[in-house]
């Protein structure tokens, strides 16, 4: 038997205390550990080999940070061409931003945060190019595109939040400044005159670049704990402090990326099949080439 003693203080925003209750201990310990952010280093493995098939197909995802506490970065991007988007800066940048004088703002407002014991949420940004057109479904609604995406970002800890394109601004917007007019030329085959809706309609992809959009909460151990209430006496203290960081957001857009390859990749292979990948390219090209040919005849 352990000498270690029981943690019995749960934290609010943690899965603590439902866990305890859930699963009937009275160590937070058994609950802490299982639930701790440290289980998506797989998730990043297994999404860097997915990233990989995917790049074999002609298709990319990156990610940068795009809020950090009350610090927005909001550069001046084509959201047609994410492919020439500085994605060096953002790797070099320790916070994953494009403006280097937003990243200051933000190494300010995350060291505001560590001085009084406190923590900070934010958003990151996922984006994925060269879909082909058609990955999800809109017969069925677990295989629409769209709510797989949303419950693998929701799957990562501390994320509250995901919107697609500019989902929640759009809600403010007449309709016709909200859809993507459609195109079709003979270089592009079909387009679009915008990207509001992110890359997806009907929980299919349209071949428009894919951006995923993380809400994330400030992590929930804090130096200065909250009130609390010990599972053993009841009585109310402060909530335990095991270890923590400030601010996660630029380690979780890496996260982001590792599960939207996930869902590309399964997307992928249960549309275009195949029993290797020269088979699942083949069929990517295949369909390309038609759609490029029906362009060029119409």
């Amino acid at each position: 038997e352990s000498n270690v003693p029981p943690i019995t203080k749960p934290r609010p925003g943690h899965a603590d205390l439902a866990g305890m209750i859930k699963y009937g201990t009275d160590d937070l310990r058994n609950i802490l550990e299982r639930s701790s952010a440290r289980e998506t280093t797989s998730r990043v493995a297994a999404g860097a080999v997915a990233k990989r098939l995917l790049l074999e197909a002609g298709i990319e995802i990156r990610s940068r940070t795009a809020r950090i506490g009350s610090t927005e970065d909001t550069p001046n991007l084509d959201p047609m061409a994410p492919e020439a988007w500085p994605w060096d800066e953002v790797e070099a940048s320790p916070v994953r931003v494009v403006t280097a004088g937003r990243a200051e703002a933000m190494i300010h407002e995350i060291d505001a945060a560590r001085n009084t014991g406190s923590t900070l949420g934010g958003i990151f940004e996922v984006v994925a190019w060269g879909l082909p057109i058609g990955l999800g479904s809109h017969v069925h609604w677990d295989r629409k595109l769209d709510g797989r995406l949303a419950q693998a970002i929701l799957s990562i800890n501390a994320v509250k939040g995901i919107e697609i394109g500019s989902a929640f601004e759009n809600t403010s917007r007449p309709g016709h400044k909200v859809h993507d007019a459609i195109d079709r030329t003979q270089e592009q085959g079909w387009t679009r005159l915008s990207n509001r809706a992110g890359g997806t309609e009907g929980g299919m992809t349209n071949g428009q670049p894919l951006v995923v959009r993380g809400a994330l909460k400030p992590i929930a151990t804090m130096r200065t704990p909250m009130q609390t209430v010990d599972v053993r006496t009841h009585e109310r203290t402060s909530a335990h402090f095991e270890r923590s960081d400030v601010c996660v957001v630029p380690a979780a857009g890496v996260i982001g990326e590792a599960m939207v390859a996930l869902v590309l990749a399964d997307a992928l292979l249960e549309n275009f099949g195949g029993n290797n990948v020269h088979d699942l390219i083949n069929a990517v090209r295949s369909q390309q080439r038609a759609l490029q040919a029906t362009t060029a005849t119409s």
